[in-house]
């Protein structure tokens, strides 16, 4: 097996609870996360105390479907909103507890973001290396302004659109805009990359292309990644890929590269349910609606694991 599939099932490792591996401090935490929000006197709870972990160096993807809370997630995650209750914390810094201050510096150099529309990440009025050089002058100290062209060519020549270093936005295509802004958003070397929907907008072709380019960002920057995508290709082609449902993670695939009897490289997928403090999982919507598991299931403690049954005590 070759290719992106290949490269991103590659070094997956086995990770404890939560995703982060074994003898690795986590980059991110969330632990019970909720996010309310009022509108016309009614409370939508977007976050029902979401539980996520990601270790440095991973390259994961958020699933979900809409209003499952994942763009909330990401929004609290890039500094764009707060928590209502429950914690929050990215490369030490406590999202819930920043003053102004810092969550503005925390968004100039901890974390980078890319949006889905073009338009929302590149100032049209700009050429791509002035789009890319905008966030170092910004954070001013966080690269010193006699190495920022490096910095620029360094990026644009990474993600392989060092030939619109003098383009504006209406002059690239919307493949070439997005990794224009992917440099932008690794201006100022952020530890966590943050991504909604970046393919959203794309052909297939250019849709791989990002795909590439976030893989790039990983394994060569070892910027961690975390990309909130309906892009099934995308979600199948990453190491990790976290499905939130009603405002809480509720499984995860974790995918490595593995030879079969044959002598053949496959990709090996292996699905897990998150189970939380107080021991609740949430069966995948797929594992429920096959067997007609509805409102309560019936289980046994096996010696070495827990089997699950639907309810046929009241059935004829």
């Amino acid at each position: 097996m070759s290719g992106p599939t290949a490269a991103a099932a590659d070094g997956t490792a086995a990770r404890s609870r939560g995703g982060a591996r074994p003898g690795r401090e986590a980059l991110v935490v969330c632990d019970r996360l909720v996010r309310i929000f009022t509108a016309d006197g009614v409370e939508v709870q977007a976050l029902q105390g979401l539980d996520l972990v990601v270790g440095p160096g991973e390259l994961t993807a958020l699933v979900g479907a809409s209003g499952s809370g994942k763009s909330t997630l990401l929004n609290i995650l890039a500094g764009l909103d707060t928590p209502s209750a429950g914690a929050a914390e990215v490369a030490g810094f406590d999202l819930v507890a920043m003053d102004a201050a810092a969550r503005l510096r925390y968004r100039r150099e901890v974390v980078g973001f890319v949006w889905q529309q073009a338009a929302r990440n590149l100032l049209p009025y700009l050429t791509a290396a002035q789009n890319v050089c905008l966030p170092m002058q910004l954070a001013r100290d966080r690269v010193p302004r006699r190495q920022r062209a490096g910095r620029v060519r360094e990026l644009l020549e990474l993600l392989g659109v060092g030939h619109c270093h003098d383009r504006r936005p209406e002059r690239m295509s919307g493949g070439e805009q997005q990794r224009v802004a992917i440099a932008v958003a690794l201006a100022n070397s952020p530890a966590l990359l943050l991504a909604d929907e970046p393919t959203g907008e794309l052909d297939s072709r250019s849709a791989d292309e990002i795909l590439a380019a976030m893989r790039t960002v990983n394994e060569e920057l070892g910027t961690t990644v975390l990309i909130v995508t309906h892009d099934a290709s995308v979600a199948s082609a990453v190491r990790r890929t976290v499905a939130i449902r009603d405002g809480r993670t509720s499984s995860e695939v974790l995918r490595r590269a593995a030879v079969d009897e044959h002598g053949t490289e496959v990709v090996v997928a292996q699905e897990y349910v998150t189970v939380d403090r107080a021991g609740r999982l949430q069966l995948p919507a797929g594992f429920a609606e096959k067997l007609a598991i509805r409102n309560r299931a019936r289980v046994a403690l096996q010696p070495d694991h827990i089997t699950v049954h639907r309810d046929d005590s009241h059935a004829g």
